[in-house]
C-alpha cells in the first residue's frame, strides 16, 4: 500500500507479509478455534461463533506461529498454543466488555449487549476453560507457566484499571503499568511461545518476549488515540467510548498535566463527575488538540515500536523477521 508523506510517495508497513507466511498454520489455528469452541450446551457455540466471525487479524496467535516457524519448527504444539491464546483474547473481550458495559466491537454489537452480561462472563469462562486445557495438551511447563502468569497477570491489570478509573490522579506511570499488564501481558506471551517449544536460545526467547510487550504497548497506545482521533471503523468501537466510559487513557492524562486551571477542572468534572456526554466531547477533543495530547501519545507509541524493532536484531534474518517488522510499522501508521 503506497501513501504520500511529505511530497513524496512511500510504501506504508502492512501486516500482509505476517498473513501470508501464517496462512496455512492460521487455517489450522481457525480450524481447531471451531472444534473446541463446541459444547452441547447451545448457547456457548453460538456465542462462539459469532466473535469468531467478527473478524479481526488474530495478531496474537500469529505471533505464536511466527516465533516457532521462524526457527523452522514443524509440530503442531503451536497451533494448539496459537488457539490457546486466541481463545485467551477473546475471553478478556468478553469480560471487559462487561465490565466497561460497551455496546460495540469492531463494529459489530458486542456479546453482552445480544445475549447479557451473564452469557458473556459464562462463556468467557468457558473458553479460558479451553485454553488451559489446549496447553496441558501440549505438555510443555514452560508455555504453561508463561501462559498462565500472564492470564494472572491480565486479571491484575483489569482490577488495577478498575481502581484507577475515573480518578485523574492516575500518572503516566501508573497508566503505562495497566496497559502493560492488561494488553502486552498476552502479546508478550504468545510471542514467547515458539522460542520455549523449539528450544531456542535464552537471548532469542528474551529478544521475542521484549518484542511482544513493547508491541503490545505500541498498539494500546495507538488505541487511546485513536479513541480521540479516528473512525468508528478504524477503531472496532464508537470514537469517544473511553471518554464516556470514564477511562483515563494516556491522552487525557498529557492533556490533564499539560492544561491550564480550567482544562483541569474540566477533566475532573468529565471523567471522575461523569459529565461524558457529546458536548463535552467536543471540548475534550479541542483540549487533546490545544494540549498536543494525542501527538504525545502517539509519540510515546512509536517509542515503543522502536523498541520491538530493535529487540528483533537479535534474531535471525529473513522473511519471518522482515514481517515482524512490518508488523511494527503496520501498527503505528494506524493513527497517521
Amino acid at each position: 500500500m503506497e501513501r504520500v508523506q511529505d511530497g513524496e510517495t512511500v510504501v506504508a508497513a502492512s501486516v500482509e507479509p505476517l498473513l501470508k507466511l501464517t496462512a496455512d498454520a492460521m487455517g489450522a489455528v481457525n480450524e481447531l478455534i471451531l472444534s473446541k469452541a463446541g459444547s452441547d450446551v447451545e448457547l456457548i457455540p453460538e456465542i462462539s461463533n459469532y466473535l469468531v466471525n467478527a473478524g479481526g487479524k488474530r495478531l496474537r496467535p500469529m505471533l505464536t506461529i511466527a516465533s516457532a516457524e521462524m526457527f523452522g519448527y514443524r509440530g503442531d504444539a503451536h497451533i494448539r498454543l496459537a488457539t490457546a491464546v486466541e481463545f485467551m483474547h477473546t475471553a478478556t473481550l468478553l469480560h471487559d466488555d462487561v465490565v466497561d458495559e460497551s455496546d460495540m466491537r469492531r463494529a459489530r454489537a458486542t456479546a453482552r449487549r445480544i445475549w447479557g452480561n451473564q452469557a458473556s462472563v459464562l462463556v468467557g469462562d468457558f473458553l479460558l476453560g479451553q485454553a488451559f486445557r489446549l496447553m496441558v495438551d501440549v505438555g510443555s511447563l514452560g508455555a504453561l507457566d508463561v501462559l498462565s502468569t500472564a492470564a494472572s497477570v491480565i486479571a491484575e491489570g483489569e482490577v488495577w484499571q478498575l481502581s484507577a478509573s475515573r480518578s485523574m490522579e492516575t500518572t503516566k506511570a501508573d497508566y503505562e503499568a495497566v496497559i502493560r499488564a492488561k494488553t502486552a501481558a498476552l502479546f508478550s506471551a504468545a510471542a514467547e511461545m515458539g522460542p520455549i517449544i523449539v528450544g531456542a536460545t535464552d537471548r532469542e526467547r528474551q529478544a521475542l518476549r521484549t518484542y511482544g510487550d513493547t508491541l503490545g504497548m505500541a498498539f494500546q497506545l495507538v488505541d487511546d488515540a485513536l479513541d480521540y482521533g479516528g473512525s468508528a471503523a478504524s477503531l472496532g468501537k464508537n470514537v469517544g467510548d473511553d471518554f464516556r466510559e470514564g477511562k483515563v487513557t494516556l491522552p487525557v492524562i498529557f492533556a490533564y498535566r499539560d492544561g491550564d486551571e480550567q482544562d483541569r477542572a474540566f477533566w475532573k468534572s468529565a471523567i471522575e463527575d461523569g459529565q461524558n456526554d457529546d458536548v463535552a466531547l467536543a471540548s475534550a477533543i479541542e483540549r487533546l488538540d490545544r494540549t498536543a495530547a494525542v501527538e504525545k501519545t502517539v509519540s510515546e507509541a512509536r517509542r515503543y515500536g522502536e523498541q520491538a524493532r530493535a529487540a528483533l536484531e537479535e534474531l535471525p534474518s529473513g522473511p519471518w523477521r522482515d514481517a515482524l517488522d512490518q508488523v511494527v510499522g503496520f501498527c503505528i501508521s494506524r493513527v497517521v
